[in-house]
């Protein structure tokens, strides 16, 4: 009930409010066209001034309304820091009532926080009313499955909220999870601050549906269930919200729909969003007050895709909640930034993801034709015909044209199609995939190719299928307009299976949707809009599993990179920032780390080490991940990268500038000052590699592990065939330079250390001796375990057991032994563990001391155990193979009090 006039201590109120008999807020009304900021003390004053005999749940009333009719503005005074917010409607007396559900007289008293908190705070720790002071109780982010960039946008959005921000901007790199961090948000407003439903908006349907798919998968972080077992989260595909529906998964176009009232929504409206169409409205949609979905149905709004243009045409669906609205882009416009108020509470950029290993770089490789850039000219003669093919029917009649025709670049494949262009395109693609995009590789990449329109689409499929003699499965047009299969089916398709290897599309795949395998994007149309291109380059950044990547492209190893097939001249454009973090492809990484090791700052050679550095991370095996932190002071390759992009960052630069020079907020910095911040940060982030000469050696050891020559230069010829004269002077050039190594390092290995001369008491560990041959088979030498048996099989056959061959790392014993003329015979180490262990067995029994055939077994597996791991430790009893036979419990009633004795024994007389 609202009742006018209401007679108050400070005089009559305009209206004052009431749910179920209780005041609850007051309503100021001002003609069309006032301001209300200026009345909102007025609204406060008949808050406080209510009659004694008056029933009022809270005093003073904590909902005010100041409305002209056009306008109208709302402060709740249970948020903490109570702040007017512009709202569609007023709330409904449902909602009201909802909010005072947990405030009554005797169990909230009206308070003053120190801290300047909100007018009402609970006596006994009961739950506040309001959503934005649950926010503020919220605990700490404790999420091990996220990224460090989803945590800190996690922290920084619930720091936004806490502050009563209305609008929050996130800006997240393509493919570095922005869904899955909305995702861990909207668990935790859920579960920790009571949110009562979330809407996350897209504007196309397959977002929706790859949306819904995250939901499904997220596995929260306390007790690990999924999200959706937890809380009902509903896609859309009618015009009807579930009442148990926590999370509320839709797009813009149906949404509207419900708000106009309608029952029903041709599911084809949301299968194209209005970015980049031509015939887009102008205008924003009116939007009317629908008691089913009042303002105030959402408490939290989650704009995915938000730099599109759903806010300038949709503005008024979005400005209908009475929400927080959370926007979600990787590619913010200016208009972003006015529409959210400049509240970017989260920048994480390209660079940043593929410092931190959550994106692949790109290489650019450019296909220019002389039509494409420059059109042509059909002269009128003699035989000479032009086609002319009806758009709508697509049936084509000849003609010969009665003057010369020309056409410029900009008409190619819309007024006009020049088949040999496309044709040149494709087979210059096709010739040089294999040799120069992705040498070695014998399986075309998944590629992803943006056609200008649906016709054009049709036209590159069919050439794509000639060029390289390959069935329709090979490649497939992705448009709005594919039928048969819907463009979800192809999608999936196109990300799981082996074909297609190519799709080819016009901007239905251009952003958001997820296609992981993508290791080449084609430009055969230009883009002008710098939002667009970056969403569209965007669709290759994703990082995938190599196990993954390998289920769709069996050739691949992993994805390192993706390469920018530019047609179009597109990366040239002044308009879009299209730079690699590669920026020096023909410097080397050795050129590159003897440059910052020399105190060198040149940006683009910082920004090409981030790079090669990048990829090294993604390529490097956990053993190779650990020589690195060995050597860097336990920085991953990941952390030296970041280090050197961090050094980039505009930001710090003009950040460091400021603080060196001391400029006040309102001064700028001056070109030099900001050249010299940068250069500083540059050193300072270049620091571990240029500090370490044994950090830069193992990067270069492990980029020399990872890669392999080929040489298709030099052409070989045949010599001499038969058995190698001088194979054994190899060998024994090889077998010295060991022998010599292991003499000049013998105070530096602590393997070596041991064999020279073993400290009582001490054994040799297989940590050394991976240790060492780490150090024997890394650049130059490259002597691995095989490569040295094998010549002393050369040189003494008569004093080597065992094939040459593979060789296990405990066999580096054996041959150091040997070398050093400790042993008299170069035996398998498992074949010397064996022979001692058969020995000490007999003597054993020449004793007296009988084991069982249970005790036997065990010591057997001891025995083996030594022979792969050198020794033999109490703890290892839980390890395989004694933890499937009942672990350190068992060995223990199998031996009783004499397990500790047997094990030193074995250790003393199997172990080197």
């Amino acid at each position: 009930m609202a009742v006018r006039e209401y007679p108050l201590a400070s005089g009559p109120v305009d209206y004052l409010l009431l749910v179920d008999g209780q005041a609850v807020g007051v309503v100021e009304a001002k003609p069309e066209g006032h301001t209300l900021s200026g009345v909102e003390n007025q609204s406060e004053r008949y808050s406080t001034g209510l009659p004694a005999a008056l029933n009022a749940p809270v005093r003073p009333l904590p909902f005010l309304y100041e409305s002209s009719g056009t306008e109208t503005q709302f402060t709740n005074g249970l948020d903490p820091d109570p702040k007017a917010r512009r709202v569609f409607a007023a709330h409904r007396p449902e909602t009201m009532a909802e909010w005072l559900g947990a405030v009554t007289l005797d169990r909230w008293v009206r308070t003053l926080h120190a801290e300047g908190g909100g007018l009402y705070t609970s006596a006994d720790d009961s739950k506040p009313a309001s959503l934005r002071s649950r926010v503020r109780a919220m605990p700490n982010l404790e999420d091990p499955q996220l990224y460090p960039n989803q945590k800190k946008a996690v922290v920084n959005l619930e720091r936004s909220l806490r502050e009563g921000r209305q609008r929050s901007l996130i800006q997240m790199a393509t493919g570095s999870g922005k869904t899955m961090f909305a995702i861990s948000s909207i668990y935790r407003l859920i579960k920790y601050a009571g949110a009562r439903r979330i809407l996350f908006l897209v504007d196309r349907k397959n977002l929706g549906e790859q949306a819904e798919l995250e939901f499904q998968g997220y596995e929260t972080p306390d007790d690990h269930r999924k999200f959706t077992e937890l809380y009902n989260v509903q896609r859309l595909t009618s015009n009807t919200i579930g009442s148990s529906s926590k999370v509320v998964i839709t797009t813009i176009q149906r949404l509207y729909s419900m708000l106009k009232g309608e029952a029903a929504f041709d599911e084809a409206l949301e299968e194209e969003g209005d970015f980049d169409r031509a015939d887009a409205r102008a205008e924003a949609l009116p939007v009317v007050y629908n008691s089913a979905i009042p303002p105030e149905f959402f408490d939290v709004v989650v704009v995915d895709e938000c730099h599109r243009s759903i806010y300038t045409l949709w503005r008024q669906v979005l400005e209908y909640f009475d929400a927080s609205l959370v926007g979600l882009t990787a590619t913010p416009a200016k208009h972003t930034f006015g529409f959210f108020e400049k509240n970017l509470v989260m920048e994480y950029g390209h660079e940043q993801a593929v410092a931190d290993g959550v994106n692949v770089d790109f290489e650019v490789y450019q296909i220019r034709t002389r039509i494409s850039e420059q059109g042509s000219t059909v002269e009128a003669g003699p035989g000479v015909m032009l086609g002319y093919r009806n758009r709508r029917s697509r049936a084509v009649r000849w003609e010969a044209p009665d003057d010369d025709f020309n056409y410029p670049a900009e008409a190619l494949d819309r007024a006009v199609v020049a088949p040999d262009q496309i044709r040149t395109i494709i087979r210059t693609f096709k010739d040089r995939l294999f040799s120069e995009i992705f040498p070695g590789r014998t399986i075309v990449p998944k590629t992803l190719i943006f056609a200008k329109d649906d016709n054009h689409a049709e036209q590159i499929v069919a050439v794509l299928r000639d060029e390289f003699g390959r069935g329709n499965a090979f490649a497939k047009k992705i448009t709005y307009r594919s039928t048969g299969a819907t463009a979800k089916e192809l999608i999936q398709e196109f990300r799981n299976s082996f074909e297609p290897r190519i799709a080819v599309t016009v901007d239905l795949i251009a952003t958001g949707t997820d296609i992981r395998p993508i290791e080449i994007v084609m430009f055969m149309r230009s883009v002008k809009s710098r939002v667009l291109f970056d969403q569209m380059k965007g669709r290759g950044v994703r990082i995938i599993d190599p196990t993954e990547l390998q289920a769709v492209t069996p050739d691949a190893t992993s994805k390192t990179h993706f390469v920018i097939v530019d047609c179009v001249g597109v990366v040239e454009s002044e308009l879009l920032d299209c730079q690699p973090l590669e920026r020096k492809k023909s410097v080397s990484l050795s050129s590159l780390l003897e440059h910052v090791a020399m105190g060198g700052s040149d940006p683009e050679f910082i920004s090409t080490l981030a790079s090669r550095i990048s990829r090294l991370d993604k390529e490097a095996s956990a053993e190779q991940h650990a020589r690195i932190a060995a050597v860097s002071g336990g920085r991953g390759l990941a952390d030296l990268a970041r280090m050197l992009v961090d050094a980039l960052d505009g930001d710090r630069q003009d950040s460091r500038a400021r603080e060196r020079s001391g400029l006040s907020a309102g001064e700028e910095p001056t070109p030099e000052q900001l050249t010299e911040a940068a250069r500083l940060l540059a050193v300072e982030g270049a620091m571990p590699l240029a500090a370490s000469p044994e950090l830069r050696r193992t990067i270069l050891e492990l980029k020399a592990e990872l890669e392999q020559v080929i040489d298709e230069v030099s052409q070989d010829e045949v010599i001499f065939a038969g058995a190698s004269e001088d194979a054994r002077l190899r060998a024994k050039a090889l077998t010295t330079s060991f022998e010599l190594y292991l003499q000049e390092h013998a105070d530096e290995i602590d393997a070596l250390r041991f064999f020279y001369s073993r400290p009582y008491g001490e054994r040799l560990r297989l940590e050394q001796i991976r240790a060492l041959s780490d150090q024997i088979k890394a650049p130059p030498r490259s002597w691995t375990p095989e490569v040295l048996w094998r010549a002393y099989e050369l040189l003494e056959r008569d004093k080597v057991r065992g094939a040459s061959g593979k060789r296990l790392l405990t066999d580096v014993v054996s041959l150091v032994r040997f070398a050093l003329h400790q042993d008299q015979t170069l035996v398998p180490y498992p074949d010397r563990v064996r022979e001692r262990f058969a020995a000490w067995l007999a003597q054993q029994e020449n004793s007296g001391r009988r084991f069982t055939s249970e005790q036997r077994r065990w010591l057997e597996m001891m025995r083996d155990h030594v022979a792969g791991s050198l020794t033999l430790d109490i703890e290892d009893f839980d390890l395989v193979p004694f933890a499937e036979e009942g672990g350190l419990g068992a060995a223990g009633r199998v031996f009783g009090a004499e397990l500790r004795r047997v094990v030193e024994e074995l250790n003393e007389v199997l172990a080197a």
